[in-house]
Parts: C-alpha cells; structure tokens; sequence
C-alpha cells in the first residue's frame, strides 16, 4: 500500500529545511550514505521548454524540430500504468503561492501499483497526456527519469519500474538544492543532450533573468553581463524572461530527443 499518510506529513514538515540537510551530503561520509539511501542509480534529465526551441539556430524551422515533450509522450505511450498525484509534496510543503499545489509529479511503470491510493490514482494515457499539458499550461517545466527518493518515500518497489515525471517551479523544487549538494549527487540531474544557453550582446545587466528564475542559480552577474555558469540545466526559463532577448538557446545534437530516450530506457521499464 506504500507509505501511510502520517509518514508523508512528517516529511512535508521536514521539506522546508532541506537545503539545510543537503548541505550535509559535502562531508565525504555523510555524502556517501545519503548517495546510498535517496540517490543510487538515479538518472534525471531537465527537459527544456518547448516554447523557447524556435529560436534553435541550427534548424530554421520549428516544424523541422523534434521538441522536447516528444519525450514525455514517448514514456507515457509506452508505459502500462499511470499514475498522477493529488499534490505536489515540494509545492505543497512551502505552501507555494505562485504555482498550481494539485499539479502533482507523473508516475509510470508497474511500481505506481504500490503506492498509497490516497496519494493520488492510476489515470489514463489520455488523461496523463492532459495532466502534462495543465502542467506546461501553468509554466511548470518537466523532469524525468529515474530517482530513487521518490521510490523511498512513496515505499514502492522495484525502483527500475518507477519512471518519475515531475512537474517544477522555480520556487519550491527539491531540485534547488543542487548548488548545495555533493557534486556527485547533484550531476545526477543532467541537462539534454547537446542543448547549450549562452548571453548574447543584447545582454544590458538589467538582471531579470536573476530574479529567481534560474532553480540552480546558474546565471551570475560578471562585469554587468548575466553569464551562465556550468550549472545550467538548460531548461530554458531564462531564454522566455530576458527583456532584451540577450539569452541564446541552441541545440547542437539533432538526435537529442532519441539520445534522452535511449538513456532513460537504460535504467527504467515502464512496461
């Protein structure tokens, strides 16, 4: 039946005091037990928006472009079980004001039959196909793949039949505390294949793009130009905020669709 409702309050009242507990992880030990309990075998790929692939240089016509949500589609085509949550725990925990609580993570694969059907329920395709879309809708951005926590904390087994689709803010995500955590840990939340953000000339300092959009704090200001440090996950928030159009997204790998799918299957059976 997965974890009880008592279990999963305790941890909403934990959840505000995370980065805290995140920063733990950079004594050598403490890391290795947390990589061991919440984060072995995990593999998380931050997809990037599709609205912001029309400015691609290397392919002059969006319609040419494979975008990013083909992946989502792909996972959720294929998968037997589907599972939406009643709430997202990072959003509900932070009593998030600026995005939608019951726009809950996305579960696929046998493992979803185990959890707590006060939690959530098993949908349809087509009903996680419109969950993903309210998702996109509301300015959530998609991350998916294979992470252990939500395996812990859910209690279901076997974590290589649980595929995670979470739905995030820039805000509430537990994913903010990857400029806190070991590095081993925090490269397990990768961005796509071959996508790059660079600033552009345009670029004015006006420091937009640092108003709490960037979930990792990647983008710093050097010399009065925004610059994007290696911590990007290319999601592609700052490329649709900038005033000035100062942020340059380009993709370099015109199979990076297939290669995020092929690294997901490696590890994951939704089937």
């Amino acid at each position: 039946m997965g974890r009880p409702l008592w279990f999963v309050n305790l941890l909403k009242k934990t959840f505000p005091n995370i980065k805290l507990i995140a920063k733990l992880t950079r004594f050598p030990v403490v890391g290795k037990i947390f990589d061991f309990l919440l984060f072995e075998g995990d593999e998380i790929i931050y997809l990037t928006q599709d609205k912001v692939i029309s400015i691609n240089k290397e392919v002059k016509k969006q319609a040419e472009m494979v975008l990013p949500s083909k992946v989502l589609e792909h996972f959720i085509e294929k998968a037997n079980y589907h599972w939406v949550m009643n709430f997202c725990i990072c959003r509900d925990s932070m009593q998030c004001n600026d995005y939608p609580i019951d726009l809950g993570c996305l579960f696929l694969g046998e493992a979803v039959l185990g959890i707590n059907p006060q939690l959530g329920r098993l949908v349809s395709k087509e009903e996680a196909l419109d969950h993903i879309k309210k998702c996109k809708e509301a300015g959530l951005v998609h991350m998916i793949g294979r992470n252990r926590l939500d395996k812990q904390w859910l209690g279901v087994n076997p974590g290589y039949k649980l595929l995670s689709i979470c739905n995030c803010d820039p805000c509430c995500c537990l994913w903010r505390i990857s400029p806190v955590l070991a590095s081993k840990i925090g490269s397990k939340v990768q961005k796509m294949p071959g996508v790059t953000l660079e600033v552009s000339e345009r670029c004015v300092g006006c420091g937009t793009c640092m108003q709490g959009i960037c979930f990792v704090d990647a983008i710093h200001m050097v010399d009065n130009r925004a610059k994007i440090t290696e911590e990007c996950r290319g999601c592609g928030r700052c490329v649709e905020i900038c005033p000035q159009n100062a942020i340059e997204l380009t993709i370099n790998d015109k199979e990076y669709v297939e290669k995020s799918i092929k690294q997901i299957e490696k590890i994951i059976d939704v089937t």
